[in-house]
């Protein structure tokens, strides 16, 4: 069967299947499913670190779950109610008012309204009592939309859906609505936004969530409005395990938000273990107070405009020491990163050297695969030219032997950007620039342990899952050395989004953070060393020579392990 998300495209599901809803993620194997659910035992943790405990008034509280699913995390909320109300002799019928949960998938909703009234049946409550209970609690809703009331407790895992899954008209009420839905921010943005602006005067926010917009460049307005207007409590990151019943790519982590301006000691702590235990432990420390908090703390959260660095203290002062002496990579405007050419239909655009296409429409393709220790091997790929040397999509017509090539992929027509340039249906999502082929240039990967930089002297296009940095002011061998250092890696560690089995995902906007000298600030004996080095890959002369173009006493140490070949 299929369903009509409204927020974007048809989704082919199982016969049966509950329609997808606004919480959907993606497994491992890259397929889109339905409903992503959170561990019991998280859940617990992340009640008990927003104060929603059996043993407070509960009845005096409102809680509230923007998108709950198959109800996750309201059900152990309303199990925890139902004891507080009970343990005070609370008649059923007072506890109206005391939960919200919305879904717009009406499976969800019966399904979450069904869990809570066994919760409710299984606390003493009758099975009328618990059914009345549950329809006022549970509604079908659009949380970014509908009307809603201040709440007291805001948790859930907010739905991960990108901008290019919604409807234009939908996408447009949205940014309306929510200026922090900024540039190409995931709907789970807007989420944050409402729930806070929710919060009442006592209100705290806890939040399981992917957690890329703390370094990226959309979650830049979000930052500012907690920064300036609430007060993070805590930031656990749970990259390194699972918190999820399936397996979800999302590296997610816990953040606590109050609406209060105080400024007291943020707690910070990572997780490698998920597990009851783990979970059970930190949810005691967190109940006994800072002085029993096993992660570190920081006596502030950060300004607005400033980055969210979550990081050792050390290493936040390092950092600033260094980005008050030095100036980003593209300060000098004749120094670029870049990022190589996505087409859209790969199996369409790329071809071997020997493919029935006339040759000018053929550059030499390098992909991430084909550079092993600093050396690129040639495996005769080519990338097609649909542009001119002007940059204007090619006379198709001229190119017979092309467009016969093409018109045996028919996804190519199929694309966004065919459809959108119907004329030009066969150019690839980006443009190709010729003259980058044989322009030198340092190429780096896009996931990587480290700052993996190659020199191609000026024989490829990249493809997409290379970055690439050109420059007519730096000798590429001087500037490869300083970026393969452990002090640019700092840089991208600080801000980058940080993958399981402790990989970065390096993107064109973490690399350009990346502090230099100025070129002619590097003395010409060590400029000839910090190159001498980088073509021999000798790595641990890289970091001390570094550190000597940067005024450091000794290479930079910080938390992340040394993964260069």
């Amino acid at each position: 069967m299929t369903y009509q998300l409204p927020f974007g495209p048809t989704v082919r599901t199982e016969p049966g299947a509950h329609p997808p809803a606004y919480d959907f993620g993606t497994r491992r194997d890259g397929e889109r499913h339905g409903v992503v659910l959170t561990k019991r035992h998280v859940v617990e943790l992340i009640l008990d670190m927003c104060g929603y405990l059996e043993d407070r008034d509960l009845v005096s509280l409102r809680f509230l779950e923007p998108a709950c699913g198959h109800g996750a995390f309201v059900t152990p909320a309303v199990e925890r109610l139902a004891r507080a109300a009970t343990r005070r002799g609370e008649p059923w019928q007072a506890l109206g008012g005391c939960v919200r949960a919305y879904d717009i998938d009406a499976d969800h909703v019966a399904a979450t309204r069904a869990a809570c009234a066994a919760a409710l049946q299984a606390a003493g409550a009758s099975s009328e009592e618990a059914g009345a209970l549950a329809r006022t609690w549970i509604q079908q809703a659009d949380f970014l939309l509908a009307p809603m009331e201040a709440a007291d407790v805001v948790v859930g895992n907010p739905p991960y859906v990108r901008i290019e899954q919604i409807a234009p008209a939908l996408l447009r009420r949205y940014r309306s609505a929510y200026s922090t839905l900024f540039d190409r921010a995931d709907l789970y943005v807007a989420f944050y936004e409402r729930s806070l602006h929710l919060l009442s005067p006592r209100g705290v926010l806890g939040f399981l969530c992917a957690d890329r917009w703390m370094r990226n460049r959309y979650g830049g307005p979000l930052r500012d409005l907690i920064a300036r207007s609430y007060s993070v409590r805590a930031h656990v990151d749970l990259h390194s395990c699972s918190p999820f019943e399936s397996e979800v790519i999302a590296y997610p982590s816990i953040l606590v938000v109050g609406r209060d301006r105080e400024t007291g000691p943020v707690c910070l702590a990572t997780m490698s273990d998920a597990s009851p235990a783990a979970c059970g432990a930190l949810a005691a420390a967190w109940r006994g107070g800072v002085g029993a908090w096993p992660g570190t703390t920081q006596p502030r959260w950060f300004d607005p405009g400033e980055p969210w660095l979550l990081a050792e203290p050390r290493e936040q002062a390092q950092l600033r020491w260094l980005e008050q002496r030095f100036l980003p990579l593209e300060h000098d405007p004749r120094t670029r990163v870049g990022i190589g050419v996505a087409t859209g239909a790969d199996d369409a655009y790329l071809v071997g050297a020997d493919a029935d296409i006339e040759p000018d429409r053929l550059l030499p393709l390098v992909r991430r695969e084909d550079i092993q220790a600093g050396r690129i091997t040639d495996a005769g790929r080519r990338v097609i030219l649909t542009f001119d040397d002007r940059g204007r999509p090619i006379d198709l017509r001229r190119y017979p032997r092309l467009a016969a090539h093409l018109d045996a992929f028919p996804r190519v027509r199929e694309r966004h950007v065919a459809r959108k340039n119907a004329a030009s249906w066969f150019r690839t999502i980006d443009r190709v620039h010729p003259a980058l082929t044989t322009t030198p240039k340092l190429l780096i990967p896009d996931i990587a342990g480290s700052l993996e930089v190659t020199l191609d002297e000026g024989r490829y296009y990249p493809h997409h899952n290379l970055y690439y940095v050109t420059s007519q002011t730096w000798d590429l061998h001087v500037l490869g050395g300083l970026l393969s250092s452990r002090v640019a890696l700092f840089f991208v560690w600080a801000y980058a989004t940080r993958m399981r089995g402790g990989y970065l995902r390096f993107q064109a906007q973490f690399l350009r953070k990346i502090r230099v000298p100025a070129p002619d600030a590097v003395p010409a004996p060590l400029a000839r060393k910090i190159a001498s080095a980088f073509r021999a890959r000798d790595f641990a002369s890289l970091d001390r020579l570094a550190a000597a173009a940067y005024g450091l006493e000794a290479p930079l140490e910080f938390s992340m392990d040394d993964r260069r070949r």
